[in-house]
């Protein structure tokens, strides 16, 4: 009788042999490795400061997703039992997580009250005209009126700068009210994304425009007084053009154009649709370049990461490209995103203290 061999039977219930370990280690790393190429691919362009095409500037825009996919690359490398992908995963999660929090945003608190004592502060305080900002690009003047009224109504807005400013959506916004509230006006409405307005409570005087930008960027001198003091602000209406298509040179003449208004001198603000995130290295050169730093407010009060676009439309990550920038000299506070139907960008808002004159 031939001898049984046990291996040659089946134990009942027992499904399929397992992968062996090598083969699941092996499709772990696989994992890790498709991760990790899209974030190496967009960590180079981040990271590298030169003309870029289009196609990298854009997805530069939502560096502060790819934390995401690096660390989902660390975690399968783990997995796989790799310990050198795991230690380069582990260096890409770094690099985004120092790009998501950068070391030089705590340069928003003011130069001048550094190290100052309280009373100091204090003094310097009181000696401040606060203006109630908000910015809001309208996508060509479809905004809703009666929203951009309520939120001024509400939030106590003092100075609305909106960008793609049409006729029609001059004509909504009087007759939902905005003159009472704010019955200083320098609009110029246009056709689709052209056109532009400022509202304010205080003074407005047009100074100027961007000189060779793609859509007009009005220079205004804002006069705000309040209990006895007075406050200039030179203000600027910002709308830059997109990076996209044959527009990507203009993109970068209207930020490095916006970049030398840093050296203006008094309080500068510049408020509006920049178009551009702070992971563009033409964004970080307005706010690092000329005589003094910019400050953005929105980074400021640790709202890098609240996005700004698109708020309908385009099913995209959204990403931080509307910004309220200041002069050192000018503190900032309560800074708030908030949609508002019509448009694929959100408001934004926030407290500036502007030092009084004299």
């Amino acid at each position: 009788m031939p001898t049984l061999n046990p291996m040659m039977f089946r134990t009942r219930g027992r499904g399929a042999p397992r992968m062996p370990a090598g083969g699941a280690a092996a499709g772990w790393r696989w994992l890790a490795g498709l991760a990790a190429a899209p974030v190496m691919v967009v960590s180079v362009f981040r990271a590298v400061p030169r003309e870029w095409p289009t196609t990298a500037v854009q997805l530069v825009s939502f560096t502060p997703w790819l934390v995401l996919p690096a660390g989902a690359s660390l975690l399968f490398a783990v997995l796989g039992r790799h310990r050198w992908m795991a230690g380069a995963a582990a260096g890409l999660v770094a690099v985004q997580l120092f790009w998501l929090v950068p070391l030089d945003y705590a340069r928003a608190a003011p130069e001048a009250a550094a190290g100052a004592a309280p009373d100091a502060v204090a003094d310097s305080v009181d000696r401040t005209v606060e203006l109630r900002t908000m910015s809001l690009n309208a996508k060509m003047g479809k905004a809703d009126a009666a929203e951009i009224v309520r939120l001024v109504r509400e939030n106590g807005i003092t100075l609305l700068a909106l960008q793609e400013y049409t006729q029609a959506l001059e004509d909504r916004l009087d007759a939902a009210g905005l003159p009472a509230l704010l019955p200083n006006r320098i609009s110029d409405p246009a056709s689709r994304a052209s056109g532009n307005a400022v509202y304010s409570v205080h003074g407005l005087l047009a100074t100027g425009e961007v000189p060779d930008s793609h859509f007009p960027m009005p220079l205004l001198r804002l006069t705000a007084e309040s209990h006895g003091r007075r406050a200039v602000v030179n203000l600027t209406n910002v709308h830059a053009r997109a990076p996209v298509g044959v527009g990507l040179p203009k993109w970068r003449s209207d930020l490095a154009a916006l970049g030398k208004l840093a050296s203006r001198p008094g309080n500068v603000v510049l408020a509006g649709d920049f178009n551009a995130s702070y992971d563009h290295a033409e964004f970080r050169d307005i706010l690092q370049g000329g005589d003094r730093k910019l400050v953005d407010v929105g980074m400021a009060q640790g709202s890098r990461l609240v996005p700004t676009w698109p708020m309908e439309g385009l099913f995209l990550p959204g990403i931080t490209i509307d910004h309220l920038l200041t002069s050192p000299s000018v503190r900032s506070a309560d800074y708030t995103v908030h949609r508002v139907s019509g448009t694929d960008h959100a408001a934004i808002m926030a407290t500036l203290a502007v030092p009084a004159a004299g």
